[in-house]
C-alpha cells in the first residue's frame, strides 16, 4: 500500500513570529481588521469570506459578518472553515486568537505601529501568507509614504474620543504618517499612546489646528468643533488610522492640509 503523506507545513511566521500553520497559500480567509479587510478586498476579493460588523470598506463588502474586532464569533469563524483568520495586536484581543488557534484554527497577527510597519507588514502578508504579487494599490502608497518625516509646517491635535477627551499620542501609526506630511502631533508628549486628556491641555499644547475624525469617535460639525477656541477640520478616519488603499487617497488629502493662513 502506498504510504500516504499529510501535507507539508510552509514556514511562515506573522509579524509577532508566531508560527502560521499553512500547508498552502491561504484561500478562505476571514479579517477581523478593517483596513486589511479594504486591502484583501481590494486585491483577493474571491478569497474574503468572513469579516467583522467594522469592516465598512469596500461600500458593497457582501461576505458573512463574525461581530465585532473586540468580541468575534469565534463558533461562526470556525464555520467559515478559513484557511487563515487575520488580526491586528492593537484592534484585537489576545485571547480571542489564542482560542481560535488552540481549536486549530491559522492565524497571522500583525503589528502595526509606524507607516513602515504597515508597508512591511502588507507586503509580507500577500506575498508569503497569500503568495500573490504586491498589489498595484500598495505599490504606489510605498512611493507616497515610504519618505522620512517632512519639516514641521503645522503643529496639530488629533481627539478620538470624548467625554472622556482622548487623543493621539506618540508610537502610533497616525503620528508617523501625520509627520511624514510635516504636521507634527502636538500631543506627542503627553505619556501614553492615546491618552486621556482635557480641552484645556490641548488648547495649551502648541496646535494650530485640531483634526476631528470621524472615528472611533464620530465628530460632527455640530459635536466637536464647539469645544475649541483653535481652529478645527474635520477629516475622515479611515484616511489617519487606516493603512490600506485608504494610504493612496490619505496622501491627496493630508499633503496640503494644515492651519489658513492669518
Amino acid at each position: 500500500m502506498a504510504e500516504t503523506r499529510s501535507p507539508s507545513l510552509r514556514n511562515v511566521q506573522d509579524d509577532l513570529d508566531a508560527d502560521v500553520p499553512l500547508t498552502a497559500p491561504a484561500r478562505r480567509v476571514v479579517s477581523l481588521v478593517p483596513s486589511l479587510t479594504e486591502a484583501l478586498a481590494a486585491t483577493v476579493p474571491e478569497r474574503l469570506v468572513g469579516a467583522t460588523d467594522w469592516c465598512t470598506h469596500p461600500a458593497e463588502l457582501d461576505v458573512p459578518r463574525v461581530r465585532g474586532t473586540k468580541n468575534p464569533d469565534l463558533r461562526a469563524i470556525r464555520d467559515l472553515a478559513p484557511d487563515l483568520v487575520i488580526a491586528n495586536q492593537e484592534e484585537n484581543r489576545e485571547l480571542d486568537v489564542r482560542r481560535l488557534r488552540e481549536s486549530g484554527v491559522a492565524v497571522w497577527v500583525t503589528r502595526i505601529e509606524t507607516v513602515a510597519e504597515a508597508l512591511d507588514a502588507m507586503d509580507r502578508l500577500f506575498l508569503e501568507a497569500l503568495e500573490v504579487p504586491v498589489p498595484g494599490w500598495l505599490a504606489q502608497a510605498r512611493d507616497l509614504w515610504d519618505v522620512p518625516p517632512r519639516p514641521a509646517r503645522a503643529s496639530v491635535a488629533v481627539p478620538i474620543w470624548r467625554d472622556p477627551w482622548m487623543v493621539v499620542g506618540a508610537e502610533t501609526y497616525t503620528s508617523d504618517l501625520l509627520a511624514r506630511v510635516g504636521l507634527d502631533n502636538a500631543m506627542a508628549g503627553t505619556p501614553g499612546r492615546y491618552p486621556q486628556v482635557g480641552v484645556g491641555d490641548i488648547e495649551a499644547s502648541g496646535a494650530g489646528l485640531v483634526l476631528l475624525p470621524d472615528e472611533p469617535y464620530v465628530f460632527s460639525a455640530t459635536d466637536g468643533p464647539e469645544a475649541f477656541t483653535l481652529p478645527t477640520s474635520l477629516v475622515e478616519g479611515r484616511l489617519i488610522t487606516w493603512y490600506g488603499p485608504a494610504m493612496v487617497e490619505a496622501h491627496a488629502v493630508l499633503a496640503d492640509l494644515g492651519p489658513a493662513p492669518a
